[in-house]
């Protein structure tokens, strides 16, 4: 870790921390506008402050993380966990939001086998027909 008066980019922040495995993949994250920085959507190249607030998006989670320390070093997972803390409100949402999904989804029946070849091509005239 380094100390709070260096300038690090959000992007190598986040690579950093582990949010992504590679630096490509944040900056992808970032410009889609699924990281935001205090609420407000920023650029790869914004450098983070310590104590900033981050809202991060990844597939069905939203994590509100804020900024302990800084680093431009990706390092093990335990090392990673200590420059961010996650909200608690965060944390409870997320849980939430995934025993919601696990009951959904323990509603719906799971399909006997895959679908074949031809069932496949009549699963999608089918679903070409509907679209007219």
């Amino acid at each position: 870790m380094t100390e709070s008066h260096t300038k690090i980019r959000l992007d190598k922040w986040l690579w950093a921390a582990r949010f992504f495995k590679t630096r490509g993949l944040a900056k992808a994250a970032i410009e889609g506008g699924k990281v935001h920085y205090d609420g407000q959507r920023c650029k790869v190249s914004k450098t983070i402050d310590v104590g900033a607030k981050l809202t991060i998006r990844q597939g069905f989670d939203e994590k509100v993380v804020e900024v302990i320390a800084l680093s431009e070093h990706r390092r093990g997972a335990p090392e990673a966990q200590l420059l961010y803390k996650e909200t608690p409100e965060s944390i409870k949402e997320r849980m939430d939001k995934a025993e919601y999904r696990k009951v959904v989804r323990a509603h719906q029946a799971a399909p006997d086998h895959k679908p074949n070849k031809k069932e496949r091509r009549d699963m999608r005239r089918f679903e070409n027909k509907q679209d007219l």
